[in-house]
C-alpha cells in the first residue's frame, strides 16, 4: 500500500515532466512515447515493464538484447533520459500496478532468468524493484559493456551473475531501513550525473 501511495503521488507531481518528455521523445523521433517489454516479476509472473523510449523505433530488429557504450540506436533525447535515468520513472506506473516495488532485485527478461532460473526461483519470491544493491553498483553498465570485445558475453558471464549475487544479498538484508538507505543513495546517483 505504501508503494502505491507513493506511486500515485510521484505521477501526479511528475505529470508536467512527462508530458514535456513525451513532446521531446515525438520531436526527435517517431515512434511511442513508451517503450514496454516483457519482464519476469514475483512467482515467475510475466509483466510488462514502462520507459520512456531512448531508442529509434525499430531498434529491435538493429541489435541484440543489450545497449552497450554508444549503441547507435539510441536517440539524441534518449542519451539525455538514459544519463539522467528520467527514462526509468515510468515504472511509478509499474508500482502502481503491483508489478514492481521501488526497491526490489530488478526485473529480468525471460531468456536471462530462464538461464539463471535455481537463482530466480529465490529471488523472484519478491517483487522486483525500481532500484536495488546491483542499480547502484551498475549505474553505467551501457558503457561497462561498451569496453567489452562482446557485451552480451560479458553481460552473461560476469555482470548478471554478480547482480544475482546481489539481489540474494539484499534478500538477506531486506528492511524497511534498508530500502530507505538504498533510495536516498539512488537519489544521491542523480544528483552526480
Amino acid at each position: 500500500m505504501f508503494d502505491r501511495l507513493v506511486a500515485l503521488a510521484g505521477l501526479l507531481l511528475l505529470a508536467p515532466l512527462f508530458f514535456l518528455v513525451a513532446f521531446l521523445i515525438k520531436l526527435d523521433s517517431p515512434g511511442p512515447v513508451f517503450f514496454r517489454q516483457e519482464r519476469i516479476g514475483r512467482k515467475f509472473r510475466p509483466f510488462l515493464i514502462y520507459k520512456f523510449r531512448t531508442m529509434f523505433e525499430d531498434a529491435p530488429s538493429k541489435g541484440g538484447a543489450i545497449t552497450f557504450g554508444s549503441d547507435p540506436r539510441i536517440t539524441r533525447v534518449g542519451r539525455l533520459l538514459r544519463r539522467t535515468k528520467i527514462d526509468e520513472l515510468p515504472q511509478l506506473i509499474n508500482v502502481l500496478r503491483a508489478d514492481m516495488s521501488f526497491v526490489g532485485p530488478r526485473p529480468e527478461v525471460r531468456q536471462y532468468v530462464e538461464l539463471f532460473r535455481p537463482d530466480y526461483q529465490e529471488i523472484l519470491q519478491i517483487r522486483p524493484g525500481i532500484t536495488d544493491l546491483a542499480s547502484l553498483k551498475y549505474r553505467d553498465e551501457a558503457a561497462l559493456l561498451g569496453q567489452s570485445a562482446n557485451p552480451e558475453d560479458e553481460y552473461l558471464r560476469r555482470v548478471l551473475p554478480d547482480k544475482i549475487k546481489l539481489a540474494k544479498e539484499y534478500l538477506r538484508r531486506s528492511s524497511f531501513s534498508f530500502d530507505i538507505s538504498l533510495v536516498l543513495k539512488t537519489l544521491a546517483g542523480l544528483f552526480e550525473a
